[in-house]
């Protein structure tokens, strides 16, 4: 689930990354009207979440009435709106692992990667960079919506060295999507091809997972593992997907690595949100819940854990 804010029908405001539509800095401060705007908050949450049938495949067809939402456990003050949302423009940060755990699979990882953009990045309208992170996180190629830029960074990564996996969440997160200024509704995305293990980080998985939901990011994650076995390192790269909204990813051929780079592909256009005032908010900066869940048999909702709060 991803957290993004509508300004109300009328109101001039914007998105936030906490979640919250907040007023919008571009508003005249010399007008009266504009500064008590500027005091206050719209406190509107819009959540963005993936319904799944039993059999794993995307629902489309549902309406409000087929959800039940809790903010904080209790039911919203007031619904303002429900779609789907197949077309927001997207902030993606590839991250590769360059460690030298994963040199017998580098170059097909830099190769998938590269087809995943070429299908899913739009000229002037999608943004992506790229990150390859070992002991120490590099920026290959900042925030683009040219492919070919993105394609040459990501093949001139060289692999070797230890793994801060950890750090490189935190600070693709924190300078990259946290500082997006997008004037519109955005979604904001990381995908990380990595083996999970972490021995260099100065940040912990926690302080990973929370500068995530500060920023809105949903996280997925593609193992580099091909042992068939559940490791240490593939519980974290699901645990950091579960946490956001997103899912991990297991290929144990090569070749799966593209299939997994479609399926988030289809993911990322195949969303509802929801747009809700909260019952009983507070501007406080805490960590509030959100569970949604399907009203009808056999289906599955994957949503963010919640958001944090504005703090006056």
């Amino acid at each position: 689930m991803f957290l993004a804010a509508l300004p109300m029908p009328g109101q001039n405001a914007y998105v936030a990354p906490s979640g919250l539509a907040v007023p919008s800095p571009g508003i005249d401060s010399t007008d009266p009207q504009s500064i008590v705007t500027i005091k206050s908050h719209v406190n509107e949450v819009n959540v963005l979440f993936i319904a799944m049938n039993k059999h794993g495949k995307f629902v489309r067809d549902l309406n409000k009435e087929d959800f039940n939402i809790l903010d904080d456990h209790k039911p919203p003050q007031q619904i303002v709106r429900f779609s789907q949302q197949t077309d927001l423009p997207l902030r993606i940060g590839i991250l590769i692992d360059t460690s030298g755990s994963i040199h017998g699979r580098f170059q097909f990882e830099q190769e998938a990667a590269v087809g995943f953009l070429q299908h899913t990045l739009r000229p002037h309208y999608d943004h992506a960079f790229a990150m390859g992170f070992n002991g120490r996180s590099k920026v290959a190629q900042d925030f683009t919506d040219n492919v070919t830029l993105l394609a040459a960074g990501i093949q001139k990564m060289e692999d070797g060295g230890g793994t801060a996996l950890y750090d490189a969440i935190y600070s693709s997160c924190k300078e990259k999507l946290l500082k997006d200024d997008s004037d519109r509704p955005v979604r904001r995305a990381l995908i990380i091809v990595s083996d999970g293990e972490d021995n260099q980080s100065e940040h912990t998985l926690s302080q990973a997972i929370y500068m995530a939901e500060r920023a809105g990011v949903i996280i997925y994650t593609i193992s580099t593992d091909d042992s068939g076995l559940i490791l240490r390192g593939d519980k974290i790269l699901e645990q950091v997907s579960d946490a956001t909204g997103g899912r991990a990813f297991f290929p144990f051929k090569m070749k799966d690595i593209k299939t997994s780079f479609s399926a988030i592909e289809d993911e990322l256009r195949s969303q509802y949100v929801i747009s809700y005032h909260p019952a009983n908010f507070d501007a406080d900066g805490r960590f509030r819940s959100i569970e949604i869940t399907a009203l009808k048999k056999d289906l599955q909702v994957r949503a963010r854990k919640g958001y944090f709060a504005p703090q006056q």
